[in-house]
């Protein structure tokens, strides 16, 4: 009795040292990014930040659909044989050389988009081509780091993951502060972000390496059952490519360059959100996926996991609406007037970051919804809300942006429910046969 309560205090000492240690650093890596974020917003000229938002905006947009449910697959799979280093690495490098190839794929798509939306704003050629060039290396290791990432998060080895993107970080403040004070344009803030990326995805091929054998081949059966988890999810992911910045783009087509810094300045600090994010989904969704098909258990920290979230962004929206003035002091002087706006930012991204943590969990399972139907569900719901709003004006995409997140949240939630209630259903079906028998 003794020895499960010490092995059971062991583990909750352990999970509350990880989810400390994991904090304070994400703590620290959200205030530089937004020091970071904030420093951009104050430095450059507000048609310049336009094209820096439009240009970031398409860079999550890339790796959204070069991952396309890569790295959902392989945390699927490796969640199997996390305890094998030559199985795991099987694993992994089948999903990095799919990658590969998605992720051209997509860099042939999304450029000559991102070209015409900088054209439309204004953009000159030389422009263009430099933002683009600076874009590249930041998209490249961005790919690398969803998938280097899982095995540490598998082995729970999270304090190396944690100094790497510090690095990263401290190494974008300061390549940001000896050159955009000098150079103030998008593409030189773009490039100070993407070359420590480079580094520390160097480093963090060096952390992988402890936990998995990165000279292992993939193979075709693994690679089959990550591209069956690709399929599900590749169509929803092309949608939330559009859906997810769906107020970005409306206003990159329909509204002016002034509307575009605004929704990105206010986003900055809606960034300040994605730490919760964070902090969930490398702790607690790993260990979620090595939970056992136990429907009392996994019932049990589902809802606990949706409570606690529900909770957190509550109180820092609750937070942000008495603290609007000096929120957007930060921010500088020609963004003072966005208080209302901040709020329904703050609620937009609070439904949708809710939304992606959710996802997280139950796909981190391999449990994927028929993207068929939650893309028209998505569909519908914009459909109807871009007709009952005026999409031109900054007010209007962000009560967009607040309808889209409350469905994608209910859909999210509800699937999740129906999983875990599904195994209830099977195990009284598995049970009842074996009693026939």
């Amino acid at each position: 009795m003794r020895a499960n309560l010490n092995t059971i205090f062991g583990r909750y000492k352990e999970i509350a040292k990880l989810t400390w240690i994991t904090s304070i650093s994400q703590l620290i890596v959200q205030a530089v990014g937004l020091f970071c974020g904030i420093m951009v917003i104050r430095v450059l000229p507000q048609d310049e930040y336009a094209l820096y938002t439009l240009a970031n905006t398409m860079l999550g947009t890339m790796v959204i659909l070069a991952n396309g449910g890569i790295s959902t697959g392989v945390m699927s799979e490796g969640g199997k044989v996390w305890t094998d280093k030559k199985k795991l690495g099987q694993v992994l490098n089948s999903g990095i050389d799919l990658r590969n190839k998605f992720g051209l794929i997509s860099l042939l798509v999304c450029i000559p988009i991102l070209s015409y939306l900088l054209i439309k704003n204004n953009a000159d050629v030389l422009t263009i081509f430099l933002i683009t060039i600076c874009l590249i290396p930041a998209y490249f290791s961005s790919l690398s780091e969803v998938i280097l990432e899982i095995p540490p998060k598998l082995k729970q080895d999270i304090i190396s993951l944690q100094k790497n993107q510090l690095f990263v970080n401290f190494g974008r403040l300061i390549l940001l502060g000896l050159t955009i004070f000098i150079f103030p344009f998008a593409y030189i803030a773009i490039a100070a972000a993407g070359i420590p990326r480079v580094w520390g995805n160097y480093k963090l091929r060096k952390i992988a390496s402890k936990h998995v054998d990165l000279k292992e081949k993939g193979n075709n059966e693994t690679r089959k059952n990550i591209l069956s988890t690709v399929k599900r999810v590749l169509p929803e992911a092309i949608y939330y490519c559009i859906s997810g910045q769906i107020t970005i783009w409306l206003l990159a087509v329909f509204g002016s360059t002034a509307s575009i810094a605004e929704i990105g300045a206010l986003g900055r600090i809606a960034m300040l959100l994605n730490i919760i994010a964070i902090v969930l989904k490398t702790l607690l969704a790993p260990r979620f996926a090595r939970l056992q098909n136990n429907y009392k258990l996994l019932l049990k920290r589902y809802i606990q996991i949706q409570l606690l979230t529900l909770s957190i962004f509550a109180s820092v929206i609750f937070f942000s609406s008495f603290f609007k003035s000096q929120i957007l002091w930060i921010l500088g002087n020609q963004y003072l007037e966005l208080e209302t706006e901040l709020i329904l930012a703050m609620i937009g991204s609070s439904l949708v970051i809710f939304s992606g943590v959710i996802y997280t969990f139950y796909s981190y399972r391999g449990w994927i919804m028929h993207p068929l139907l939650s893309i028209i569900i998505s569909i519908t719901t914009l459909i109807i809300t871009i007709w009952l709003t005026d999409i031109t004006t900054l007010k209007g995409v962000l009560f967009l942006n607040i309808t889209i997140g409350i469905v994608q949240l209910l859909t999210n939630s509800l699937y999740g429910f129906f999983r875990i209630f599904q195994l209830k259903f099977d195990n009284k079906n598995y049970n009842k046969g074996q009693s026939n028998f």
